[in-house]
């Protein structure tokens, strides 16, 4: 249908992104009220589209917008403006207590600082997402068991953080990443707390976890780290300012 000219018709890809895009994010904006009249652009109109199983790294220097990006990927905060659909489901337009049964079911998180129950051991660290979905008791513990295991842990299952290395600690809270089969292991910084050594084993699990089938966004500003992804998104100034194949993939 047409209106002086104009079509009216909503475009098929933005009413129902493919079936095989599983993070779409279209003209997405976010605006922070900072007082005093005063409004920061963090993300200006970025769209982006990622397909299931792919390994993408976001990278850009600190205020660029990376951050803010990945906190609406995430479902942690909601756009000012803009689209966002999440396996299909639209999710910009969801409230806090929806998008919090999303991020539990959907999306594994991988941080910088482990974020690990000091006092818990790595079984209990992993069981944490099963507890707060209701998930039975003896289903959490062997699902937690085979994903410990899954990254290298199983002799450690009983181990608390202090008892344990830093990769090991890493492993941890990937194998917490990945305990409810998410449809997404998001990854802030997963090597910045770690030596060189420790971050190549740490970057060589998530190769393997891709290679199963895993769909990796990895948050970094270190370009070496970005190059293990195949594809690499530079953030500048809350503008996508390149979106190219990593190095290793061209």
């Amino acid at each position: 249908m047409t209106l002086n000219g104009i079509s009216t018709e909503v475009d098929a890809q933005s009413a129902a992104p493919p079936s095989n895009d599983i993070i779409v994010v279209e003209d997405l904006w976010r605006t922070y009220d900072m007082g005093s009249e005063q409004q920061v652009q963090a993300l200006r109109g970025v769209s982006l589209r990622i397909k299931q199983n792919e390994y993408v790294a976001i990278m850009g220097p600190s205020g660029s917008g990376k951050s803010t990006l990945m906190n609406l990927i995430g479902c942690l905060d909601t756009p000012s403006k803009g689209r966002y659909w999440l396996n299909g489901q639209l999710v910009s337009e969801l409230d806090d207590d929806e998008l919090a049964r999303i991020r539990n079911k959907e999306i594994g998180f991988v941080f910088q600082t482990f974020n690990l129950l000091a006092r818990a051991s790595s079984l209990h660290n992993v069981e944490l997402p099963l507890i707060y979905n209701g998930t039975p008791a003896a289903e959490r513990l062997e699902r937690a068991k085979e994903s410990l295991t899954a990254v290298g842990l199983g002799s450690r299952i009983h181990h608390k953080p202090n008892e344990l290395s830093g990769g090991q600690r890493q492993r941890v809270a990937i194998a917490r990443a990945l305990v409810n089969k998410p449809s997404i292991i998001l990854a802030d910084e997963p090597t910045g707390n770690l030596d060189s050594k420790t971050g190549l084993e740490i970057m060589t699990l998530f190769d393997h976890l891709h290679a199963n089938g895993n769909t990796i966004v990895l948050v970094t500003h270190e370009p070496d780290i970005a190059e293990y992804a195949h594809r690499v998104v530079h953030i500048r100034d809350g503008e996508i300012f390149s979106d190219e194949p990593s190095k290793r993939f061209r």
